[in-house]
């Protein structure tokens, strides 16, 4: 049988090449895709585990305390080290002041992303080292206005030693001396991100609730004394609030707290490398299905001579388990390939990578797993068909068997269509999108069960227009098309299932932006506004250095703060100040004046009317984040924008934390009124000024591009995904023609015979498969458009917004797919000689 297998598959191997082909991108990707984030788990966990070399036990807040929203915990001091330090079973204790540090590349623009940004102190030891961090050029630095940079971020800015770093911390752009480079096992490296080195003493001034004062403290055990053992010892001597927690439980926190983002990233691979596996599904499928139909005679011959049933399924089987063992094969050395690219393209360890892990057994499993499974599922229902080949079939001409009726598909796709249909609207109210997904599923499943009854009514509708157009060329492709629904059917399907996600991704997109938009309209309540970047802070200063410019007619800082009231409810009020709040921002003051915020709270008419407030009412509460408590009367009501409701009170009014780590009062940006017709004076002039690219200093219509700026790169990543979807889609339409070609060799010849030219032959093939292509992109785009509309009908405030342009530029993809797909396939039928086509047994 094996032999007989491999025959087959040398007789026939140019009609094996697109499925193997097909089934090998799917299982590339489903393999790159594991060996990608298996490289991206491992360095992280590497890195976390390598951390702090020196850190048996680290000395932080208890978790456990009460969390009465006061700043209770005691304090991590120059004390509290010192008396750390004199435990019997440690060997040394150090205090670590950590936070977040920008660097500046020399673009301008920060480096890394900006979550990854950290800044820590340089604890030098005897001979100047830092055993966390060792050197790898220079020094470490000593003094304020020197800093070290870890190796990769010195090399990517083109830094050396001596020269001048501009790095950005506590909302300040600064210029230090880059005195040393040093490597660390780092998580935040890993991914791409920085570290910047300062000596305690001006880390502690960033970073540090207070001079004296650390972010954390570890401890480093004696040989032979156990980190559990110096953990106990430890909170024998601690205050109440804090706790000892060993190398190991910290560890292990940290790898739960990351481990979920690491299978949401390895998920969403996996699922576009099962779509992908889906539509090389249907190119296998609809191979083997021609096959056996044009190898009914070589298999009745095989019945005739003594074969049974079971041994002409377990023929085809082998063949397609040859097949889907080679594309496996080659599918997980593709992967690799794969693998490299999804690591530039998502970055998630955008730093000295990890080398990829090639025979790693879960990726190599997979590979094969997926490849060879997916095959013979797709050949099964072919090889059955093949088997119930009788053998009285050798002696029969060429001549196809009639097609079994397709009365029940039509019933049961029509039956799932409407379910499919009726999901979809009912999940169209609900927030879960996982409803959406569910029911957009139920849909695709019934329009591919219902996509040959489409195809035929469609055929017929315009075959009439279509021969006028074309003549006798579109009489003959919509014939070609409609004379096997079920392979058009498949054959569109590839298409329809790729570009119905690529347009609901595309359709919630384009709403999701105009809500971003609008909000970020909504948003601006000045001429202009200064907001840091996201992880980045506002200096205290900043404010008052724009106030100073020439063009600044007001400027006040907002601060957000939540007030916890007696009632159990919460207070979202924002600080400003109190003189130049009414100038600087849009408010209509209903009664009451802000005049005498300094002294007092304004709140919106809709706030007091919930809460039963009126001027003069006092409004008790406490500070979330700083515990600080206060009491204020209401002197003013008014209707205002949403970024300043419901409540204003005066900056002075609040006791911001010195603690950046601490969740409190923050000031989140500053609003600028300019002075009329010097918008973007001001707008220039306040960049100048500031020199900080961790600052956005925007217009209303800045703000608006950069809330719809992320947009685009999620979409290219979705279309970048998806677009090997649409590959094999398309091999599945080349492979379907090349297929039909074999299939209508007498026909083709018999057209030659009766004067139709190559070009005319050739034109046939093109027709047919721009029919079905644009069939398969009419049903994805327009279930697709249904999916999207009902997923952003969920979603508050959005509105329905049709990206025409893309559409229909989906269609001319679609149509280009078409056209490109018959090529190959047409210029095979205009080759094909008449004597030898008018000759053979094929149709």
């Amino acid at each position: 049988m094996l032999r007989t297998a491999l025959r087959s598959l040398r007789a026939h191997r140019r009609r094996f090449l697109l499925p193997a082909l097909a089934v090998l991108l799917g299982v590339a990707f489903t393999s790159g895709s594991l060996l990608y984030t298996q490289s991206v788990r491992t360095a992280l966990t590497q890195a976390r585990t390598a951390a702090q070399p020196d850190a048996s036990v680290t000395v932080r807040p208890d978790p456990a305390a009460d969390d009465t929203g006061k700043a209770t915990a005691p304090a991590l001091d120059t004390r509290l080290l010192k008396r750390l330090r004199s435990l019997p079973d440690a060997a040394a204790a150090r205090g670590t002041a950590e936070g977040i540090a920008f660097v500046v590349g020399p673009d301008g623009e920060l480096i890394g992303p900006r979550q990854e940004a950290g800044g820590a102190n340089f604890v030098p030891v005897r001979g100047g080292g830092d055993p966390r961090y060792p050197l790898t050029a220079g020094r470490g630095p000593r003094a304020a206005g020197e800093i070290a940079l870890d190796e990769y971020t010195a090399r990517r800015a083109g830094h050396r030693i001596g020269d001048d770093v501009r790095i950005v911390v506590r909302g300040r752009a600064r210029t230090e001396r880059l005195v040393g480079t040093v490597t660390a096992h780092d998580p935040r490296l890993v991914s791409g991100g920085t570290l910047t080195l300062f000596d305690t003493a001006t880390a502690q001034r960033w970073f540090a609730p207070a001079p004296d004062a650390y972010t954390a403290l570890t401890l480093t055990a004696h040989r032979g004394v156990s980190a559990q053992r110096l953990a106990r010892a430890a909170d024998a001597v601690l205050p109440d609030g804090l706790r000892a927690v060993t190398r190991q439980a910290l560890n292990a926190e940290r790898e739960a707290a990351s481990g979920g983002d690491e299978d949401k990233l390895t998920g969403i691979l996996l699922s576009f490398g099962a779509i992908a596996l889906l539509v090389a599904t249907f190119v296998v499928a609809n191979t083997f299905t021609m096959l056996s139909a044009a190898r009914a005679r070589e298999h009745a011959l095989l019945r005739a001579v003594g074969a049974s049933r079971r041994y002409v399924l377990r023929l085809v089987l082998t063949e397609a388990l040859l097949i889907g063992t080679l594309a496996a094969a080659l599918g997980h050395l593709l992967g690799i390939g794969v693998a490299t690219v999804l690591g530039r393209f998502f970055g998630a360890t955008d730093g000295p990578g990890a080398p990829l892990q090639i025979l790693a057994p879960a990726p190599l499993a997979a590979a094969f797993g997926v490849g060879i499974v997916v095959t013979l599922l797709a050949a099964y229902v072919p090889a059955r068909r093949a088997a119930a080949v009788p053998p009285v079939a050798a002696l029969r001409s060429g001549e196809p068997p009639t097609p079994a009726s397709l009365r029940r598909r039509h019933l049961a796709g029509a039956v799932v269509t409407v379910l499919g249909a009726f999901l979809v609207a009912a999940a169209s109210g609900a927030a879960d999108l996982g409803a959406v997904t569910v029911a957009g599923a139920v849909l695709l499943l019934g329009l591919i069960i219902l996509t040959p009854a489409v195809a035929l009514g469609v055929t017929g509708l315009i075959r009439r227009p279509l021969t006028r157009l074309t003549g006798v060329i579109g009489t003959l492709a919509v014939e070609n098309a409609r004379r096997n629904p079920r392979r058009t059917a498949a054959t569109a399907a590839m298409l329809m299932i790729s570009l119905a996600l690529i347009s609901a991704v595309t359709v919630a997109a384009a709403s999701l932006r105009e809500v971003s938009a609008a909000r970020a309209a909504d948003a601006m309540v000045a001429d202009l506004r200064v907001t840091p970047v996201d992880h980045a802070e506002l200096d205290a200063g900043t404010a008052a250095r724009i106030a100073r410019l020439k063009d600044a007619a007001a400027v006040t800082p907002t601060v957000s703060a939540y007030l916890a009231l007696p009632a159990g409810d919460y207070l979202d009020a924002t600080a400003v100040d109190p003189d130049t709040v009414a100038k600087a921002a849009q408010l209509n003051v209903r009664a009451g004046s802000l005049s005498r915020l300094d002294r007092g709270i304004a709140v919106t008419r809709e706030e007091a009317r919930a809460h039963g407030w009126r001027l003069g009412s006092r409004i008790t509460g406490t500070v979330e984040g700083t515990g600080q408590r206060i009491g204020l009367p209401v002197v003013a009501l008014y209707d205002g924008p949403d970024a300043l409701a419901p409540a204003l009170l005066s900056r002075n009014a609040l006791r911001l934390p010195a603690d950046p780590s601490v969740q409190g009062p923050r000031t989140e940006a500053v609003l600028v009124k300019a002075a009329p017709g010097r918008t973007a004076a001001l707008r220039d002039d306040i960049r100048e000024t500031l020199d900080n690219p961790a600052l956005l200093i925007q217009d209303r219509a800045e703000a608006g591009r950069e809330a719809v700026r992320p947009f685009a790169p999620l979409l290219d990543i979705v279309y970048a995904l998806l677009s090997l979807a649409v590959l094999i889609g398309s091999l599945g339409v080349v492979n379907t023609m090349a297929m039909a070609v074999f299939e209508r060799v007498r026909e083709i010849g018999t057209l030659r015979a009766i004067g139709f030219e190559r070009g005319r032959v050739a034109a046939v093939l093109r027709l047919e498969s721009l029919l079905i292509s644009l069939l398969g992109a009419a049903l994805g785009v327009l279930s697709g458009t249904a999916i999207g509309l009902a997923a952003v009908a969920g979603q508050e405030g959005a509105p329905f917004v049709l990206p025409w342009g893309r559409l229909a530029l989906f269609f001319a993809l679609a149509a280009a797919v078409g056209v490109l797909a018959a090529t190959w396939p047409a210029r095979q039928a205009a080759r094909v000689p008449v004597l030898r086509a008018v000759q053979t047994d094929t149709e």
